[in-house]
């Protein structure tokens, strides 16, 4: 056989091998770990009661899209062998201490500028108050909410695949969290007009932060993809087909499943 010939076989099996190995690493099952930990060290941190209604609303996105759940309330899974089990951390309704050691904040750390996914819901902005890395990969930090009561949310971002099926606006019935320490480069997703809340004794405060108040967004910072939304604490919101398909689309476009 004539070398160019034996060349060019050689090269169009090499191209077709890349292709299999392509389509079996795009192919490969997704596994998350949903974390909850919500810890202080007087006891005294405000654990929710959404907790398990949010872990089973992630489990039943995971079995529609063939995405394996783990689930975990133990700083001790923070370990770079562990973590590398994982394509995305799902911190859900976690507060307050999430880590008890600097080891598993390094880890953390590194699995983020590795490019994993990470997806936060509610109270989540509220865990590491001290640590600004975590602030950043975030996006944000809780700074106060005012009493919970029904509010206009507004669609900012019709066109992102997260909020694709969404009409332009809807009541909500939830605590509006205001953030602060807010990234530079948020793709911001859901607003509320922060004029229209009854804030009582937060009013005064209030006007420090945008009028159009954000809920939820993306962002890419330090290698990763990261989606968090401020609502969610009410149980039964985990049953709510509308909110669970912002999280069903918000963890699948940080997984790169959705575009």
């Amino acid at each position: 056989m004539p070398r160019s010939r034996s060349l060019a076989l050689l090269g169009g099996c090499l191209a077709a091998l890349l292709i299999v190995g392509l389509c079996v690493a795009q192919s490969a099952p997704k596994r998350i770990l949903v974390y909850t930990r919500n810890y202080t060290p007087d006891g005294k941190g405000y654990v929710h009661e959404n907790i398990a209604a949010s872990v089973e609303a992630f489990r039943r996105i995971g079995a529609q899209h063939g995405i394996t759940v783990d689930t975990s309330a133990d700083p001790a899974a923070f370990t770079p062998a562990n973590l590398s089990r994982y394509d995305a951390l799902v911190f859900s309704n976690s507060n307050n201490d999430a880590f008890a050691t600097d080891a598993q904040r390094d880890a953390f750390r590194a699995y983020i500028h590795a490019g994993h996914g990470f997806v936060a819901v509610h109270s989540a902005s509220g865990s590491e108050r001290n640590w600004p890395y975590f602030q950043q990969v975030l996006g944000g930090h809780f700074a106060f909410h005012p009493p919970q009561q029904s509010f206009t949310v507004t669609v900012a971002d019709p066109a992102s695949p997260v909020t694709r099926s969404l009409p332009a606006s809807f009541r909500w019935t939830d605590e509006c969290y205001f953030l602060d320490r807010l990234a530079p480069d948020l793709h911001i997703l859901l607003t509320t007009p922060r004029d229209a809340l009854a804030l009582g004794d937060k009013a005064a405060d209030a006007r420090q932060f945008p009028s159009a108040l954000p809920l939820a967004w993306t962002q890419t910072f330090d290698n990763s993809r990261e989606f968090y939304i401020a609502l969610g604490h009410n149980i039964d919101n985990y049953d709510n087909p509308l909110f669970t398909g912002i999280l069903e689309r918000g963890l699948l476009w940080t997984l790169g499943m959705n575009r």
